[in-house]
């Protein structure tokens, strides 16, 4: 077996239940997955808008004026701490959002919590359209982040849960495809409302669909069998598992499901306590590095300010934006590819090759932009060498698309046994938040300074996140959840904290 994979055949001690796909729970998974649209449509819109000259005027004159000026740094021109302080504010707030979702996704459940991210960010999305100060801005995404922050948390639970595990991976990366779905839909309205006056607005206020699509998908689906065992419906459990698996014979996989919700309330500490323990090192060290991983990958800051980024390097406002467009798009086709490929050639294998691509293609953006713009940044650079830019990004967003995106929230939702399940996502995604927020804040700074070498900051990291997923983490593709302890049981560093310690 390679150093740090695994191959695991057969069953383990829960059983492969329900491997088939069946019409309800494809409808389920999907309905569940369009909770990626909220995310996806923010990252996509925040961008764009902060390109637009109405909106700058209004809140952000001074960007404008260095804009305008006979002598201006191209990494510079948008550099500018409360800019930024727009953008990020959503993530601490998803921060403490994810953190509190644990607990509430543990006590009314996965469809509850969706539901209640969903409305949260319809407040916010009306708060931003109607803005007039940059208070107004701040507090509304403030409102988007605590509805990001309850959706990212229970959807990528659910989707691992109701799932069959043959099929979990391609399920689960629905949810990024989704995501990808919201950058792409922003991004064309931003071109679309990007000469109209309040165009700025329109775009902001349109985040209301996506949110009233999530939330009143989530109200139509059943809860996940195992939240429903887990808090006493066993008779509700057993009829949502009926459905999605297509046959009314469950009892042997919900008597499982039963035996591992009594596992988890036989323990009597905080599930924040158990997570903890030496036992549970392994998961919670890939649930925290996988997800910081993510971001030291440069795609989320990439993603926000991909227009202002195209519009720095050469780019005019439209073609700024149609670029934004069409890197979404290579992002979401690169999706696709994860979700036929992810069950058939496995987590490791997308992880290691998306990481090489992703590697050589930092480092050449680094190259061509330390060429072309030059150490002071000063230098104008030519159309052809602007596409070559944007090529090397669509390669780099394709290779992000079909391992890091989708793999950051399939793998740590389906590696926790359920008493720390929600715990171990909620970590996952408080520590995404943490980082989105850090990054977006420094990112246009550290643009100014770092110039090219940014790239190479990016790329440096991608390099060290390759060697961990090559030598740490085990292959979970085709594992029952229930079933999941026996790949770190088997794993040649892994073993030696698991032992063979009840799961």
């Amino acid at each position: 077996m390679p150093i740090g994979g695994l191959a695991v055949t057969g069953n383990g001690a829960g059983g492969d239940f329900g491997g088939r796909i069946t019409t309800a729970v494809a409808i389920t998974c999907i309905v569940a997955a369009s909770g990626g649209l909220i995310y996806g449509y923010d990252i996509g819109i925040s961008g764009g808008v902060t390109t637009m000259v109405p909106f700058l005027q209004k809140f952000f004159p001074s960007i404008l004026r260095k804009a305008a000026s006979t002598k201006t740094n191209v990494y510079c021109v948008y550099d500018s701490q409360v800019l930024t302080a727009f953008t990020s504010s959503l993530y601490i707030a998803g921060l403490a959002a994810t953190l509190a979702a644990s607990r509430v996704t543990a006590i009314f459940g996965r469809k509850f919590t969706m539901v209640l991210g969903g409305c949260t960010f319809l407040v916010g999305a009306a708060v931003n359209a109607g803005a007039q100060n940059i208070a107004m801005l701040i507090l509304g995404r403030i409102f988007l982040g605590f509805g990001v922050g309850f959706t990212n948390q229970a959807t990528p639970v659910y989707l691992a849960e109701v799932a069959p595990p043959k099929w979990r991976g391609a399920f689960n990366t629905g949810f990024q495809f989704f995501l990808g779905i919201g950058v792409v839909s922003a991004n064309c309205i931003n071109y679309g409302t990007a000469k109209i006056k309040f165009g700025w607005r329109l775009s902001l206020g349109l985040a209301v669909v996506p949110a009233v699509i999530m939330t009143l998908g989530a109200l139509m689906i059943a809860d996940s069998p195992s939240s429903l065992v887990d808090r006493g419906k066993l008779d509700q459990a057993r009829k949502a598992l009926a459905k999605v698996r297509g046959d009314s014979n469950v009892e042997a996989e919900l008597a499982e499901l039963i035996k591992a919700s009594e596992v988890a309330k036989a323990a009597v500490e905080e599930p924040f306590v158990t997570i903890f323990k030496r036992r549970y090192r392994p998961h919670l060290v890939m649930a925290i590095l996988i997800s910081f991983f993510q971001q030291v990958t440069g795609i989320n800051v990439i993603a926000f300010y991909a227009p202002v980024l195209f519009q720095s390097i050469g780019f005019g406002s439209d073609s700024a934006l149609l670029s934004a467009i069409i890197l979404g798009l290579v992002n979401l086709g690169s999706i696709l590819v994860s979700t036929f490929a992810v069950d058939r050639f496995g987590r490791r294998f997308l992880f290691l090759e998306g990481g090489i691509q992703m590697f050589v293609c930092q480092v050449g953006l680094a190259i061509l932009l330390g060429v072309t713009a030059g150490a002071t940044g000063e230098k104008h650079i030519a159309k052809p060498e602007a596409m070559l830019v944007l090529v090397l990004m669509c390669l780099y967003a394709a290779g992000f698309g079909w391992s890091w995106g989708p793999l950051t929230w399939l793998v740590p939702s389906e590696i926790f046994p359920l008493k720390i399940r929600t715990t171990g996502m909620s970590i996952n995604v408080a520590v995404n938040f943490g980082g989105t927020f850090v990054l977006s804040q420094t990112f246009l700074t550290m643009l100014c300074h770092f110039k090219y070498g940014l790239f190479l900051f990016y790329a440096g990291w991608i390099a060290i996140m390759t060697i961990f997923i090559a030598l740490f983490l085990p292959e979970t593709k085709g594992i029952p959840l229930d079933s999941m302890d026996v790949v770190w049981k088997q794993h040649w560093y892994w073993h030696r904290f698991v032992k063979e310690e009840p799961y």
